[in-house]
């Protein structure tokens, strides 16, 4: 099951997941995309996406607007939902409308091997790793998560004649509810409060990350400036 969370509030990008995507709200955009991989269920935090949700026929919970945060939001709509401790949850984000299907494939099909929660990854160039709207993130031996940055990590001390890589956090994730409910449970931390990432909570509390590396042109849309380069870039 795809869970996407949609809230109408936002401080970089005030009411983003309106924005118009091919004669539609991004958010219904990136519902409809989705629901050619597995049913989907927007998560929602006001009257007025919930009542563009039923002209666009889309499965909704309507959730508590205090929310501070995806992965919670996700947690309610399971909730409100009844599934089951071991559902395989999708949490996939409202402002990736163009995501390609593989990409969500090939983060569900790494929850065979059970990790606590899966997510995402691509290579990107410098000039990208700069951008703190960006996530980096590093990875061990085992393609688990070390830390998630919006600085550029790693930090290359001698950078003449090295190529740099980088991988670039896709924001959506793979859980099973039970996980999910434990992540929840956990204290906040002063790392998700510093960076404004909540996955660093898992980190944190030494729990296992998984992370796919997968080929992805899609754009999130963070900005404005991101928005007028999707709709570019996809001739919208």
């Amino acid at each position: 099951m795809i869970i996407i969370p949609a809230r109408l509030g936002s401080t970089r990008f005030p009411q983003k997941i309106l924005c118009d995507i091919g004669g539609m709200p991004m958010f219904i955009r990136s519902a409809k995309n989705a629901q050619e991989i597995d049913e989907v269920i927007l998560a929602l935090d006001s009257h007025e996406t919930c009542e563009i949700a039923k002209q666009y026929n889309i499965q909704y919970v309507m959730t508590d607007p205090a929310i501070s945060n995806g992965s919670l939001r996700v947690l309610e709509a399971s909730k409100i939902l009844g599934l089951k401790s071991d559902t395989t949850i999708i949490n996939l984000q409202a402002d990736e409308p163009f995501l390609e299907h593989s990409v969500i494939l090939s983060l569900r099909d790494s929850m065979h091997d059970n990790p606590f929660m899966a997510t995402c990854a691509k290579e990107i160039d410098s000039e990208n790793a700069q951008n703190p709207n960006i996530v980096k993130v590093v990875l061990n031996h085992n393609s688990e998560a070390i830390y998630f940055s919006r600085s550029c990590i790693p930090f290359y001390r001698d950078n003449a004649n090295v190529e740099q890589k980088y991988l670039g956090h896709l924001g959506l994730y793979a859980y099973s509810k039970e996980s999910l409910e434990e992540l929840a449970d956990l204290p906040e931390t002063e790392l998700e409060n510093i960076e404004k990432l909540e996955q660093l909570r898992a980190i944190y509390y030494n729990k296992i990350i998984k992370v796919v590396c997968v080929e992805s042109h899609s754009i999130g849309i963070d900005t404005p400036q991101d928005l007028e380069e999707a709709k570019k870039m996809y001739g919208i």
